[in-house]
């Protein structure tokens, strides 16, 4: 259990904060962690109050571009804050989530190997370890991109002049340029951006490592139920089906608690998601220098990454739920007693009512919800771009 959530807990350290406690992970709440998380998230709320700020001043004066451009960044904040705030408000019910799937969790190296754990334990800790570098580096590119532009163009090629630039677009109410207080703004929107990225990538993880063991409950229960042997001995198969049917209401009763706890974050998250899918690419599209087109593109990838993510393992889940009825269907039912048979019939109805992760009551998360979020970010673009060509 601690090795499908060891990076998803890594990013939560970072932030100062537990998401969860159960029996084998007790809370160590202490001074230093609570300092580091109201600090970081103060620093953040400070960062995204000056780039709101900065964005009336532009919008103000017509400039459309960098509007898009400050957009961008407020929701890399937004979808920051929504997460982290969604998870400690909802701490209670993910601790009690988290121990259910512990107590579910196979133990042994017998119950390891029918529930295929390694399988699903390799391909939940590649998805981790990529997808939290991919966004590491791309928090990096931009905290980093205005150093190296100074030091490559300016001091080093000497071909053009770069100045003293920060990572982010924002108001700031005093001349920073020209004193020592460049390298404590430069210091504290690094931490910023460290410290939204953190947030984010410890919730998605959080996500992939939970629907990765309803996924493999789920097969568990269609191997089992597929490859079980009836005996046509009607007290002992009716108490197996007893015991899928109580297994499987505790699988969707968990999936009705994962999206009751992150539900509402994931659809601001396809919202917001989508504009700065939007903004993104319409700065690209409008004659920005070649390095700034890199910084952009990555920043692009990420958060199409991002959205991808939730919707593969969306996919995942809803597969894995309707493939039981198949499985069921496959399993030796025609020696069975009558009564054993009118029972399948129910599992199979109940089955076939995919189980879906929610954006709340308005989205069914498929990998299809990634074509309609697509759709949605060209509308907006191509209104961005006709309004800035005009």
């Amino acid at each position: 259990m601690d090795k499908f959530m060891k990076y998803t807990n890594f990013f939560f350290t970072t932030l100062g904060f537990e998401a969860y406690a159960t029996e084998s992970r007790q809370p160590t709440d202490s001074l230093r962690n609570r300092l580091v998380f109201w600090g970081s998230l103060s620093n953040l709320g400070i960062a995204g109050l000056g780039e709101c700020i900065y964005f009336c001043m532009v919008i103000s004066e017509g400039n459309l571009l960098e509007a898009v451009t400050v957009m961008s960044y407020i929701g890399f904040v937004a979808v920051g804050f929504i997460k982290i705030f969604f998870i400690r408000w909802k701490k209670t019910a993910l601790s009690a989530l988290m121990q259910e799937l512990e107590d579910m969790f196979p133990r042994g190296k017998v119950q390891e190997a029918k529930f295929q754990l390694e399988e699903y334990l390799r391909s939940c800790s590649r998805i981790s370890f990529n997808y939290g570098l991919l966004y590491i580096v791309l928090i990096w590119t931009f905290n980093l991109f205005p150093v190296m532009e100074l030091i490559v163009f300016e001091k080093w090629l000497k071909i053009r002049e770069v100045g003293k630039l920060l990572p982010y677009l924002l108001y700031v109410p005093w001349k920073w340029d020209d004193n020592w207080s460049y390298y404590l703004l430069l210091g504290a929107l690094n931490i910023a951006g460290i410290t939204s990225a953190a947030a984010q990538i410890s919730s998605d993880l959080l996500l992939c490592s939970v629907a990765t063991q309803l996924v493999m409950h789920f097969d568990h229960l269609a191997r089992s139920m597929e490859h079980h042997n009836l005996s046509g001995n009607w007290p002992e198969d009716s108490r197996f089906i007893s015991e899928v049917v109580r297994y499987h209401e505790r699988i969707l009763r968990l999936s009705d608690v994962v999206n009751d706890i992150l539900g509402v974050p994931l659809l601001l998250n396809f919202m917001v998601s989508s504009f700065v899918i939007c903004f993104v690419g319409f700065q690209m599209t409008v004659g920005v220098s070649p390095d700034m087109i890199t910084k952009l593109f990555l920043y692009l990838v990420s958060s199409m990454s991002q959205v991808y993510l939730i919707c593969h393992y969306g996919q995942l889940v809803a597969d894995a739920s309707s493939g039981l009825s198949v499985a069921v269907y496959n399993q030796n039912w025609t020696q069975a007693d009558a009564r054993y048979q009118r029972a399948l019939v129910l599992i199979i109805a109940r089955a076939q009512k995919t189980t879906y992760l929610k954006a709340t009551i308005f989205l069914d998360i498929t990998r299809s919800t990634m074509t309609d979020l697509l759709q949605i970010s060209y509308k907006f673009f191509a209104l961005l771009r006709t309004m800035y060509v005009q």
